[in-house]
């Protein structure tokens, strides 16, 4: 009986202590979600048109002292032109207390979509850079950020005369919870 008891006890133990050694690991996998606006300019053959543009996402990362490194997808959408873009980020960050500036860049790819006039968008290359602030919650595990962002992508859909390039660039709010 005693031995039981001992093993149970024991199990027990390195339950507890295995599940409060993760809150001290050295990474944080989260997921989350983005909302923004701001606008995108199509340039078409000196015919350049800039509208304004939301986007919405979901987010899947790794977060590391120095470093965040994430799998995104975004939905673009501007008056002429919506987008389906798969993007892969990397940020650099400088840790402080409460806020926390960061620099990334991210490479993926434009999906698919649609432009006015039933005009299908080509699956192509796609840029972006952010420089933002992450807010840490004290008490829950949910960090916010405010970034400003800009996605680059070139001949997003052909037209007999035009192949236009797209930059979107916004302001947008990120919600990450810590699993």
């Amino acid at each position: 009986m005693k031995l039981k008891t001992a093993g149970v006890l024991t199990a027990a133990t390195l339950i507890l202590a295995a599940g409060s050694a993760n809150a001290n690991l050295l990474f944080d996998i989260y997921a989350g979600a983005t909302a923004g606006a701001g606008a995108a300019t199509l340039f078409a053959d000196h015919h350049d048109t800039t509208d304004n543009a939301q986007a919405y996402g979901a987010v899947l990362g790794i977060d590391i002292p120095l470093f965040r490194f994430e799998a995104e997808y975004n939905y673009l959408n501007e008056k002429d032109l919506n987008l389906h873009a798969g993007m892969i980020n990397a940020y650099v960050k400088m840790p402080m207390l409460v806020v926390n500036p960061y620099l990334g860049l991210g490479a993926g790819m434009i999906l698919g979509g649609n432009a006015s006039h039933g005009i299908d968008i080509e699956t192509t290359a796609a840029y972006q850079g952010m420089l933002g602030l992450t807010f840490n919650v004290p008490v829950l595990p949910i960090k916010i950020d405010a970034e400003a962002r800009a996605l680059y992508a070139a001949d997003v859909f052909k037209t007999p005369d035009v192949k236009p390039d797209v930059l979107h660039y916004d302001m947008r709010l990120k919600l990450r919870y810590i699993f």
